[in-house]
């Protein structure tokens, strides 16, 4: 358990049973070691829970154990064969269109790398545990190729050269990358929501356009219109087209000067 600055908890889970197989088991255990290394020297909002357990059986014993731990988990990812060459896979949770499933398909599409989104189905890992009714957490499940997929799959040929250190790596990039859109996806209200604010006589022309400007005049004008204190910058995003990260440049310019609040 990594401590946020509240109770709410993203649950991040791989698997041990097979400590003889490179990418099924070996590679999650190693991107979320890494993970929680990096999580553990940030200031986090929320509180990042590792599980690293047998499949199946494992997660039933913790959730059997643990019931009354359950209700502060917020997100959830299964993480398993990260280390193939090839594109990520996700997996939705129970819900759907939990707030897990929107942001790692926004990651996976702001990233400009090919992936495949599946709908959830109750076979697979131990997100049809987390997912099972009673719990029915947000919990999705994030690989390359899905189990069972590649041929060495379960077999002595998931060794070292199977895996690839640069997919490893953009495995741990993009599961970060879902941390830091979690983390920083805030909802505003506009502070002057009567029509458009003039931004020339506030200044902020200066950081729009060309040189070393690093905010988009339509992420500006999105970020005004629509923080009214119900929409995220997550929904700003799937509503506009615009990058995440686009959108929280232009939110933290505006908080600047004084044309947002933080809901």
């Amino acid at each position: 358990m990594i401590p946020g600055s509240t109770n709410e908890e993203v649950l991040f889970s791989c698997h041990v049973c097979h400590p003889s197989l490179c990418n099924d088991n070996l590679s999650g255990i190693t991107v979320m070691t890494h993970l929680a290394q990096t999580l553990k020297e940030m200031d986090l909002r929320y509180s990042y829970r590792f599980l690293f357990i047998p499949a199946t059986i494992g997660s039933i014993t913790w959730l059997a154990l643990n019931k009354e731990k359950t209700d502060t988990i917020k997100h959830g990812l299964v993480a398993a064969n990260l280390g193939d060459e090839g594109n990520i896979t996700y997996k939705r949770s129970r819900h759907g269109n939990a707030e897990i499933d929107r942001v790692v398909s926004i990651v996976l599409h702001d990233s400009g790398n090919s992936y495949t989104v599946k709908d959830f189905f109750p076979y697979g890992y131990d997100e049809r545990q987390f997912c099972s009714p009673g719990f029915n957490l947000p919990v999705g499940s994030i690989m390359r190729t899905p189990h069972g997929e590649y041929p060495e799959y379960h077999t002595s040929a998931d060794n070292l050269e199977f895996v690839k250190a640069e997919k490893l790596e953009d495995s741990y990039r993009k599961l970060y990358a879902v941390v830091d859109l979690l983390e920083n996806n805030r909802t505003y209200k506009n502070t002057n929501p009567y029509c458009e604010p003039q931004l020339g006589k506030r200044g902020l022309y200066k950081h729009i356009g060309g040189g070393d400007a690093k905010v988009d005049q339509l992420a500006l004008l999105w970020i005004l219109n629509m923080s009214d204190g119900a929409h995220s910058i997550l929904d700003i995003a799937e509503r506009s087209g615009i990058r995440f990260l686009q959108l929280k440049s232009a939110a933290d310019l505006l908080l600047q000067y004084n044309l947002l609040t933080e809901v």
